[in-house]
C-alpha cells in the first residue's frame, strides 16, 4: 500500500549529485528544474511559509541582489509548500506595502515554487521533522551549468541566510572552475586563490621557478594572485 503520510521524508542529494528533475507550478508558469537551466547556474532555496517576517525580508533581499546573480549567470528559484494564490498575494503585498531597510517596491521576478503537496521538498530533504513537519526549512542548492549540485546550505526556521555569503559562493565556484584553482576561507575577488598541491617538495620547488607569481609556505600550501579583474573577464557574463 502507497505510504500518503505528508510528512515523509527521503534523504537529501549531496554535493555531486545530479540535481533531482522536477515538474512544477510557479509565479511564473511552469518550470523543468534543472533541465530548462542548462547553461546557466541556479539557486534554488525553498522558505518555511508566505506571509512570514524572515521570508519576506529574505525574499526582499533576493529580489534586490537578482540583477547581481544575473551579472553572475545564475537564476534564482524559490520554493515553498503554500499554494499559487498565496505565493502571488504575498508577493504583491511585499512589493506594495512592505519597505524594509533600504528596499521599497521590490518586485520578485524569478519564479517560486507551488509545491503543496511537498514532492519537491521531500526530493531535496528540505522537511525535515525535526525542525517542522509541516514547513520546508530554509535550504540552498548551488547548481551548476550541467545540473551538478554544487553546494548544499541549511538554516533553521528562525534565521535568515547571509546573501552575502550566497554571492561569494557562486564567485568562488565559478572561480575555481575557471583558473583550476581553489578558494581559501573568507576568500573575495581578488583575494590569493590556493594553487593545488604539487604531491612533493621537489615539485613544488620546479612549479615556483616556473611560476614566478606564485608563493608557497609548504609544499603542499602555495597561492598565487589573480586580480579581481580577472576574475570578473572569466565569470561575469558577457
Amino acid at each position: 500500500m502507497e505510504d500518503t503520510n505528508p510528512t515523509q521524508t527521503t534523504s537529501m542529494p549531496r554535493i555531486g549529485d545530479k540535481a533531482p528533475e522536477f515538474k512544477a507550478v510557479t509565479t511564473q508558469g511552469e518550470i523543468h528544474f534543472p533541465n530548462q537551466y542548462a547553461g546557466s547556474w541556479a539557486i534554488l532555496f525553498s522558505h518555511p511559509a508566505d506571509f512570514t517576517p524572515v521570508c519576506t525580508s529574505e525574499f526582499m533581499t533576493f529580489a534586490k541582489l537578482e540583477p547581481e546573480f544575473e551579472k553572475l549567470n545564475t537564476k534564482l528559484v524559490g520554493l515553498s509548500v503554500d499554494g499559487l494564490f498565496s505565493h502571488i498575494a504575498w508577493l504583491r503585498t511585499i512589493n506594495e506595502k512592505i519597505e524594509y531597510r533600504d528596499m521599497k517596491n521590490m518586485e520578485v521576478k524569478f519564479p517560486l515554487i507551488e509545491d503543496i503537496t511537498m514532492e519537491v521538498a521531500k526530493k531535496y530533504g528540505m522537511i525535515q521533522p525535526g525542525e517542522s513537519q509541516t514547513k520546508a526549512v530554509r535550504a540552498v542548492f548551488v547548481v551548476d551549468p550541467i545540473g551538478i549540485i554544487r553546494t548544499i546550505i541549511y538554516y533553521p526556521l528562525s534565521l535568515g541566510r547571509n546573501f552575502d555569503e550566497l554571492l561569494r559562493v557562486v564567485q568562488a565556484l565559478q572561480t575555481a572552475d575557471a583558473f583550476s584553482v581553489a578558494t581559501p576561507a573568507d576568500w573575495r575577488p581578488g583575494d590569493d586563490v590556493i594553487v593545488p598541491p604539487a604531491g612533493s617538495c621537489g615539485a613544488a620547488r620546479d612549479r615556483m621557478e616556473s611560476q614566478k607569481d606564485m608563493k608557497c609556505y609548504d609544499w603542499f600550501f602555495c597561492v598565487r594572485k589573480i586580480s579581481k579583474e580577472q576574475v570578473f573577464e572569466k565569470i561575469l557574463k558577457k
